[in-house]
């Protein structure tokens, strides 16, 4: 079941499975018995994607997410980083990496015991960087995975880049968050350029039959946001707070 303790280590913590769980606001969650890092859909090079067929995103999203995950392991000093799917957009990303960029994913996968779970953007594994790729990982009693299962308990998922609009005093919010109903937990994505999909969307439902808890990133903590105060997307939503 879940239940919320108090933490004065990175944002909000919780017990899934027995395990402390911290969600950090910038999306990652943090096992601290473990000192295992989780963080999904990182979608490397998702901006230089976009550039080639014509569209001029600003080709800075790898090198602010490389700057996130160097944060927490200065902070969290891990033992295991576990990528959970999408970590690369596409094949050929690898390739198209700035080498400064790539020798920062280096060093970072030499920091810590790394696992690469596979997801659908990228099914194989990285030819570079160091680490142990498999198409899912049980660690801790939990069993990670790219995407949601309908029935899995225990599990620690990604894929659908979870985001919530919170409505409060007429104004609605619109950020990335964590959803869970204390079994199942689907983690928002970590990378630069990701978007998301509202949890009311009806592909949330199969993952969370009984209901479930949001919590929502903020730019210093995390939020629990009442199911009550959730909302569909509208025009008045707002992209930050």
């Amino acid at each position: 079941m879940l239940r919320l303790v108090t933490s004065n280590c990175l944002s909000e913590t919780l017990r899934l499975h027995g395990q402390s769980v911290v969600f950090d606001c910038s999306g990652a969650m943090w096992l601290p018995e473990a000192r295992l890092l989780v963080v999904s859909d990182l979608h490397f090079e998702k901006g230089s994607h976009y550039a080639a067929k014509g569209i001029p995103l600003p080709p800075y999203d790898t090198r602010a997410t490389l700057d996130a995950l160097e944060r927490l392991v200065r902070l969290c000093r891990p033992k295991t980083v576990l990528s959970l799917g999408d970590a690369f957009h596409d094949k050929d990303a690898e390739a198209r990496m700035d080498e400064a960029d790539a020798r920062r994913l280096d060093a970072l996968c030499a920091a810590a015991d790394w696992v690469w779970v596979l997801g659908n953007h990228d099914p194989l594994p990285p030819k570079r960087f160091g680490g142990t790729a498999l198409n899912a990982a049980e660690l801790c009693g939990l069993a990670f995975v790219h995407e949601p299962g309908a029935t899995d308990d225990w599990q620690v998922a990604g894929h659908l880049h979870p985001c919530a609009v919170a409505q409060k005093g007429g104004r609605g919010v619109r950020r990335p968050c964590f959803v869970t109903d204390g079994e199942r937990l689907i983690l928002p994505a970590f990378g630069a350029y990701t978007g998301g999909l509202n949890v009311l969307d009806p592909a949330f439902a199969p993952h969370f039959p009984r209901g479930f808890a949001t919590f929502l990133l903020g730019d210093s903590r995390v939020y629990q946001v009442p199911t009550t105060s959730l909302r569909a997307d509208g025009r008045r939503a707002a992209w930050g707070v």
